[in-house]
């Protein structure tokens, strides 16, 4: 019998797509630099514990709080709790980014009538900006401060 390291998965089940994984992982290196594929394997298990790790913890956080569905906060918790704290902003920002690619899919197929807080453009360049101080954090330089929009003056 297999172990069981996820609630009703065996260990093979729960993995995280390769070629999405080695685009990454070669995105993150400089182009002259080859990564074997047993380094690659070993990389994506790493990631997997960490997801597995994390999710444990952000349950855990959430049982406390006696809900039953885990929230973002949870996540954030959680992180705080293993001693990932450094990672919260930009796992902030990753989220933020999320939501606004969420909301673009949502007004491109049309589920947001014309109220919406921002329209296409400004969401796109608050993605872009959000994308710039990500890019600033990951190499260890300064963001930026916000652009004031044009129309504000």
């Amino acid at each position: 019998m297999e172990p069981m390291d996820i609630v009703g998965k065996s260990k093979e089940d729960a993995s995280l797509p390769k070629a999405t994984m080695t685009k990454i992982i070669k995105e993150m290196l400089p182009p002259d630099v080859r990564v074997a594929r047993d380094a690659q394997d070993l990389l994506i298990e790493c990631c997997v514990e960490f997801i597995n790790l994390i999710s444990s913890e952000s349950n855990e956080v959430c049982a406390k709080e006696e809900k039953r569905t885990i929230a973002p906060e949870h996540v954030l918790k959680a992180l705080e709790v293993l001693g990932f704290g450094e990672y919260i902003e930009e796992v902030c920002a990753a989220y933020e980014q999320h939501k606004l690619e969420t909301m673009q899919d949502s007004l491109k197929s049309g589920k947001w009538s014309n109220g919406a807080e921002m329209t296409e453009e400004e969401a796109l360049a608050e993605q872009q900006r959000m994308f710039a101080e990500a890019r600033a954090r990951m190499n260890g330089g300064t963001i930026a401060p916000k652009q004031p929009d044009a129309d504000q003056s």
